[in-house]
């Protein structure tokens, strides 16, 4: 019987069956093991692959720093500014400006139109009254025209008192101020009375609005924007939702208007596309009978 047995052993081991039973099932877990490994490399390099393009797109998109005040070159062109704190009066150059130089309270400066009046304490027949030209320049009695356009007053006092040092001996001028341009801002877009209006007294963005009769059907009352010249070339832009100061009775974020500010109040969507629309699909839609 043993001898039986180790035969039918040995015929087991000849048949090539156990290379089948035993051989083929090991190969098997080294190739599944090996497809595993792999998979798991090629699982971790498409992980590293997502947070290397994330760290990319998120590089890209990171949203510039607004400047104070940004110019573009070449003569002629303005450059525009995102939101700033510069509380910007136009001035005659970019060394007066406010918002390059943190000026806050900028004296007035000559333009055109303006009417001055020159007194000579010592010498009366020099006294005049003259206007500031278009041309900038200011006509005075027997030395000609003078620049003014840009100058304050006591820049002008000291300008006339050179002028006419050849003439009179240490002349005691006084200049006044009696006619100037007040102070205004502009409205537009989607406001009841656009237009121009003087600005008496501290005015901020949502009393403008006010003042301009409101806001109107086609208004997007929750983009407002407010563009001010800081000076030739430089303009700031601010954008407000008077939308969202109103619902929340929050005014803190309001924006004081300086003078030359211009307000527009942009169209909103629905208005632009409700002219295409027409009336009788719109009463399809919405019958007294519904409600």
């Amino acid at each position: 019987m043993l001898a039986v047995e180790i035969k039918s052993a040995a015929t087991y081991f000849r048949a090539g069956y156990f290379p089948r039973l035993v051989g083929l099932p090991t190969a098997n877990y080294f190739s599944l093991r090996g497809a595993v490994i792999g998979s798991q490399r090629s699982l971790l390099m498409n992980i590293q692959r997502a947070a290397l393009l994330s760290l990319i797109c998120g590089l890209l998109a990171r949203p510039a720093r607004p400047a104070c005040a940004q110019s573009l070159d070449g003569p002629g062109t303005a450059g525009v500014t995102g939101t700033s704190t510069a509380d910007g009066t136009r001035g005659p150059d970019s060394n007066g400006s406010p918002a390059l130089t943190g000026a806050r309270h900028p004296l007035y400066r000559l333009r055109k139109s303006d009417v001055v009046e020159i007194k000579f304490t010592f010498s009366p027949e020099f006294d005049q009254t003259a206007i500031v030209l278009p041309d900038g320049f200011l006509a005075l009695k027997t030395v000609g025209d003078l620049f003014v356009e840009g100058l304050t007053v006591a820049e002008l006092k000291n300008l006339v008192r050179q002028s006419y040092a050849p003439t009179l001996r240490d002349p005691e001028v006084s200049v006044i101020l009696k006619d100037f341009e007040r102070p205004f801002f502009v409205a537009g877009g989607q406001v009841a009375r656009p237009g121009k209006y003087e600005l008496r007294s501290p005015t901020t963005v949502a009393e403008a609005v006010a003042v301009a009769g409101g806001f109107t059907e086609q208004s997007k009352h929750s983009q407002v924007i407010v563009f001010r010249t800081v000076n030739s070339g430089v303009v700031e832009v601010h954008v407000l939702n008077v939308k969202t100061m109103l619902a929340s009775r929050n005014l803190e974020e309001d924006l004081e208007l300086q003078p030359g500010d211009m307000l527009f109040v942009p169209q909103n969507r629905i208005s632009k596309i409700r002219k295409f629309l027409p009336v009788s699909s719109l009463s399809t839609f919405f019958t007294p009978a519904q409600f």
